[in-house]
């Protein structure tokens, strides 16, 4: 297996028909790869990274790539993964949140080099009896083998008809933009699969299907989500982002950095084994911290992200030994007062609330403002009480 390809297969979760994708790089020809997302809210972070990360792959090795926006898709809302019929999303929200995807996908790919696709742009166009001749391409026993609406059928949940159309304008998409590979999370296989099925029968060459893992938010159960509070946004501040990256578990950096990090794969084993032999993994997560940060805010950003990291870590005399301690949180957040009482930082929940006040606790070394602050699942933590007290914490739901 040649160089290009090992490359392009780092961080794959599977490739179908990896011997037709082999010929189709080893031809020269620039190959059309596409990567869609639905614009469901306004703020992209490092799970949607994933897959703008192997799109970056393919760009730089002169491939064209194409990031749609799934503008009228996400009018539907992707029944992926879920168990109700999710709302789907007005025009105005649609078109509110494309745009601030826009922004933020050029801080991993090159503007130049970057088609960006709407597709409202053909569906628009297309009439009602385009679109039952489209239904007409695909059964509904194909589409009760989908595990999630197989799952609702067999346990009496509705499936309404224009989730069964979701599935067949993703695959569409694929014969509009005459896609040679298609890449999608580990969730989206049948719907890439949709688009193979769609493009045969248009008469085009099936596309290649890479899908990706699923990243892991924080806590490293869950995926990475804004909703859960477990996700690190492309948007974030330096200071943010580094902090956050800091908090994960040790054998979570390894999984960031298959899936995040840019870093050689020989380098990356050569660390992973000495940390086994013994070598401080915190230095190893420094060095993943500085490559996200600096990817989106520069060089300077990142170097002044760990001095401020490392000043409030020096500052407040963080004990090394500080044993983590795995704390549940309740529905609706975990108070924090309530929390510093039942780590045993503080007599009562009361006093906890006049500490706040007071200025007199502080969580991952920044002073706790609001008394009726609620701690969410996601992430490592420290907390400090006084000069002396402190608990790391991570909490999961």
């Amino acid at each position: 297996m040649n160089d290009v390809i090992t490359q392009l297969l780092r961080g794959t979760h599977e490739v179908l028909r990896l011997e037709e994708l082999q010929k189709r790089i080893e031809s020269g020809k620039p190959l059309r790869i596409k990567a869609g997302f639905d614009p469901t809210a306004p703020d992209l972070h490092l799970g949607h990274t994933v897959l703008l990360n192997k799109l970056k792959q393919f760009q730089d090795l002169g491939h064209e790539t194409i990031f749609l926006i799934g503008d009228f898709t996400g009018m539907i809302g992707d029944p992926t993964g879920k168990n109700v019929t999710r709302r789907p999303l007005t025009r105005d929200e649609v078109i509110e949140n494309a745009k601030t995807y826009e922004e933020q996908i050029y801080k991993v790919l090159c503007p130049e080099r970057t088609l960006v696709m709407f597709n409202s742009s053909w569906m628009n166009a297309m009439t009602s009896a385009d679109l039952i001749q489209l239904a007409a391409k695909h059964t509904v026993a194909r589409m009760l083998e989908r595990d999630d609406f197989a799952k609702r059928y067999a346990g009496g949940q509705p499936i309404s008809i224009h989730e069964f159309l979701y599935p067949l304008i993703q695959g569409y998409d694929s014969v509009a933009l005459k896609a040679d590979v298609e890449l999608g999370g580990t969730d989206q296989k049948f719907n890439l699969l949709v688009g193979r099925h769609l493009q045969e029968i248009y008469g085009q060459t099936p596309q290649v299907v890479m899908t990706m893992p699923i990243l892991e938010g924080l806590d490293g159960i869950q995926k990475m989500s804004k909703s859960l509070g477990n996700y690190i946004g492309i948007a974030d501040p330096p200071d943010d982002m580094f902090g956050k990256i800091m908090s994960i578990s040790d054998d979570l950096m390894w999984r960031y950095y298959d899936l995040l990090s840019f870093a050689p794969l020989a380098e990356v084993a050569r660390w992973r084994r000495e940390c086994s032999e013994g070598a401080n993994p915190r230095d190893v997560k420094v060095r993943l911290g500085q490559e996200i940060v600096e990817r989106f805010h520069g060089a300077s950003a990142a170097r002044k992200a760990l001095e401020n990291f490392e000043a409030r870590h020096r500052d407040n005399a963080v004990p090394d030994d500080l044993v983590e301690q795995v704390i549940a949180v309740p529905d609706g957040g975990y108070p924090i007062a309530n929390l510093v009482h039942d780590l045993a930082l503080t007599a009562s929940t009361s006093e906890a609330l006049r500490l706040i006040k007071q200025g007199g606790i502080k969580i991952d070394g920044e002073r706790l403002e609001n008394p009726k602050c609620r701690m969410t699942a996601g992430g490592t933590h420290i907390i400090q009480v006084g000069k002396r007290k402190f608990a790391k914490i991570r909490l999961t739901p």
